[in-house]
């Protein structure tokens, strides 16, 4: 079948691939300079990496002795965040904890190597920590303080990509790269796809970024070449309560459940490092879980009995070379490439790195964008506060609560009750999507807010949303069904491995719901 359709034609100086936090931090960066930009992403706002981690802003002792560069990179960068991003940001203070049986030199060396990467840190009597941390175990045989934090990827994505709109960069949400089109040493076009309209598109654009994360090197090879690219899977696991107001670090080389996350009202741990093959076939998994848990309550007793709410998974792309060692090991600095000596002249990847460490990835790819296209303004990122946008306050973890609770229009319908998320912070997460010419569907809200993330796990809210999304004729029947059984499925592959004690009960108070009331194991 002939189609006489011709593709959607864009012309941009900057083309960014990948919507994680690196490239709406990229965005932002070369909007404020005057470089017209588009950011593409195949699913939605921080759908790999950016979205599956702890949301810890590090201090820099993490990597101390393993990756001292690395160290100094995420000190600095964590410092410049505190105060340019603090309302992204909680700045609770972390502890590296040791307990009975951890290696005696790393504890020994410990202090000397964060003073030699210029990381602030103090030892901290075991009494006094415990009067600190009173979930700590007893066993304690040296804690020492950093200025560990906890920041939210989710608003920090958003209010990124927020401010580079405002300056007129553009984003396509849903969308596919298909091809390059490449004549000489130039990509003279780029083909892509909506997956949810199936509209063709083409982008001419001076300089193609790639800002794929964990599928750069799938995405490098489509315009032949090749990317040294390991998936490095990490787990993590999400508690009812908040057990720790600190991060709580173990003090020892980096290995699985060995970091406690504040998150609001919960906590999150983790993680493991798993080599896979595929990013797209990436899900936390029972033996997963279990090795946490028990390998934590030796630093947290209270890990061992406490409810967990969910489990998930981020896929770190480490840029190295393959082989049979811990992947621990790879570098966690960042891999800035120009393609040029590979014959692509108008063609940069970035990936590694670290969210801590996302602005300065995103300044020095601009710097080397702003080279190719012979623009000479200068970073503000730097030195300008990142300004905090509306629609993505919702992001932020007990947000509901405390917006509530100050007073609240008694017509204001809550659609998410263990979250208390509000109908009007759907209206305002819909009206600045129709801004850009978009729908707002269950799994576009569940990103932007709470929606979803509480105890139930979307059992009560994801119906009640997807009734008042068709309501307000943001879907038909069709597309309503579809969007909450995706959003089901995306929050069952959290559930599945967790499933013990209260939470199975949770898990069958949903499936009671979603199945035995509504029949959607019967659709397809």
């Amino acid at each position: 079948m002939i189609s006489n359709r011709e593709d959607r034609l864009l012309k941009t100086q900057a083309l960014i691939i990948g919507g994680g936090v690196t490239g709406t931090g990229l965005a932002r960066d070369l909007a404020l300079r005057g470089v017209q930009c588009l950011l593409i992403e195949k699913k939605d706002i921080n759908a790999g990496a950016s979205g599956g981690n702890h949301g810890l802003l590090h201090s820099g002792a993490r990597y101390v002795a393993s990756d001292p560069e690395a160290a100094k990179e995420c000190r600095q960068e964590g410092e410049l965040l505190k105060r340019l991003a603090p309302h992204c940001i909680e700045d609770t203070g972390g502890l590296f904890v040791a307990v009975r049986g951890d290696d005696e030199n790393y504890i020994a060396d410990f202090p000397g190597l964060c003073e030699r990467s210029g990381i602030p840190t103090r030892p901290v009597d075991l009494k006094e920590a415990r009067i600190l941390e009173p979930a700590l175990a007893e066993e304690l045989v040296a804690v020492y303080s950093v200025q560990d934090a906890a920041i939210d990827p989710f608003r920090l994505s958003l209010d990124n990509m927020a401010q580079a709109q405002q300056q007129g960069a553009r984003l396509l949400r849903h969308t596919r790269i298909q091809a390059f089109e490449i004549r000489g040493p130039r990509i003279q076009s780029v083909k892509c796809q909506n997956s949810k309209t199936k509209e063709e598109i083409s982008v001419e654009a001076d300089m193609v970024i790639n800002a794929a994360g964990a599928w750069a090197g799938l995405l490098a090879g489509l315009a032949g070449i090749s990317i040294p690219v390991l998936y490095s899977k990490g787990s993590l696991l999400i508690t009812h309560d908040r057990l720790a107001q600190r991060v709580i670090n173990r003090l020892r080389p980096a290995s699985n459940a060995d970091i406690l996350v504040p998150g609001g009202t919960v906590s999150i741990l983790g993680t493991t490092s798993i080599r896979i093959e595929n990013p797209d076939e990436a899900y936390p998994t029972v033996e997963e879980i279990d090795l946490m848990v028990e390998d934590a309550g030796a630093m947290i007793p209270a890990l061992e009995r406490t409810r967990y709410i969910r489990a998930y998974c981020g896929v770190r792309p480490l840029i190295g070379s393959a082989g049979d060692g811990d992947d621990r090991r790879v570098s966690r600095g960042f891999a800035l490439m120009d393609h040029g000596s590979q014959g692509l002249e108008n063609f940069i990847t970035i990936s590694g790195g670290k969210l801590t460490t996302y602005r300065l990835m995103a300044e020095k790819t601009a710097d080397l964008v702003c080279q190719h296209l012979g623009v000479s303004r200068p970073c503000l990122t730097g030195t300008e506060p990142l300004p905090a946008s509306r629609p993505a306050r919702w992001t932020e973890p007990a947000r509901g609560p405390k917006a509530w609770l100050k007073g609240h229009d008694p017509e204001d319908l809550l659609l998410c009750e263990c979250e208390m998320v509000p109908r009007s912070a759907v209206d305002a997460i819909a009206a600045s999507l129709h801004q850009q010419g978009e729908r707002l569907d269950l799994q576009g809200v569940g990103l932007r807010s709470r929606v979803g993330k509480g105890p139930c796990q979307g059992a009560f809210c994801g119906p009640r949303l997807t009734a008042y999304l068709f309501d307000q004729g943001e879907s038909d029947a069709g597309q309503s069904l579809q969007s909450l059984k995706d959003f089901i499925r995306s929050r069952w592959k959290g559930l599945k491995p967790i499933l013990w004690g209260r939470q199975l009960q949770q898990a069958e108070v949903l499936e009671a719901v979603h199945c035995g009331l509504f029949g959607l194991e019967l659709e397809d």
